[in-house]
């Protein structure tokens, strides 16, 4: 079930009312994924306006910003998960790989499946670990050795040794930060090219969260990782890039910067970066 990023309460930021995002690349790094002029509505309300950034392989991105500025529906939009909520659209284009994911024709199934999504609140289903795992290469036609492949998944998930001794245990009984990290099991089962992260450690405690951060740069070692998050002090820790996004006049949120985590975060060249990272809005 894809929760659905709401227009509610707005967030009082001081920013002018603009007409596009900049076009940002990350120098020469390869892109993996490019979003040209996106925009993102629920029924009436646009959330997401004209955004252009890319998104460079094998590399950690964040995206970060006030609540509500778009964080959430971006990242839904990079895999066609926000469509799943009723009455909602997309306009420009996201390149994978350099084919437009919504360009007609394109399977939504089958970008899902490479680009991975890991969700905000431990999601397992109601089945054993085994199983958790096992499930998106069942469905998949996979027609290796099933339980090779899980213990592989489970292994790069850093949660192996924790529970190869009870596969067939309900994934229920697992803790917050294991669940999290069997999430990230079943996400990478599949293999896809790219694991989208959203708040993915919002509901874990410090140590949990340390984990999934030092998870989180060994797998960039094979995947690209797209992260949303509200916590500055993790992007600053884990992420290669960094994009801002910000809310204009009519709440849709729009880029104002994005660039080298290193340089966003000690010398930002937007006014509105400097003053959301020093807490002076958002």
């Amino acid at each position: 079930m894809v929760s659905q990023e709401r227009p509610s309460t707005p967030v009082q930021v001081p920013v002018p009312r603009v007409e596009a995002g900049p076009v940002c690349t990350p120098g020469e790094e390869e892109p993996v994924i490019e979003v040209r002029g996106l925009n993102a509505w629920y029924g009436g309300f646009r959330a997401v306006k004209d955004i252009t950034l890319t998104v460079p392989r094998r590399r950690i991105t964040a995206i970060i910003g006030p609540s509500g500025s778009g964080k959430s529906t971006l990242i839904r939009c990079l895999n066609r998960m926000h469509e799943l909520v009723p009455g909602t659209r997309v306009e420009g284009e996201v390149l994978f790989e350099g084919q437009d994911i919504y360009a007609p024709g394109v399977d939504p199934v089958e970008v899902r499946s490479r680009i991975g999504m890991v969700f905000q609140k431990p999601n397992p289903f109601p089945k054993s670990i085994f199983e958790n795992v096992a499930f998106g290469l069942r469905i998949n036609g996979y027609r290796g050795d099933l339980r090779e492949a899980v213990e592989r998944s489970l292994r790069a998930a850093a949660l192996w040794d924790e529970v190869k001794d009870k596969l067939g245990q309900n994934a229920l009984r697992l803790s917050g930060g294991q669940q999290q990290r069997l999430c990230i099991a079943r996400a990478i089962a599949v293999e896809p090219e790219v694991v989208l992260m959203d708040e993915p450690c919002s509901a874990l405690d410090p140590i949990a969260t340390l984990k999934i951060e030092d998870l989180m740069r060994e797998l960039s070692q094979r995947y690209t990782i797209v992260i949303v998050t509200h916590n500055m002090q993790q992007a600053a820790r884990v992420s290669d890039y960094t994009a801002v996004l910000m809310m204009d006049d009519d709440r849709a949120g729009y880029l104002v910067e994005f660039g080298p985590t290193r340089e966003v975060f000690t010398n930002p060249r937007d006014h509105r970066t400097e003053a959301y990272i020093t807490g002076r809005i958002g």
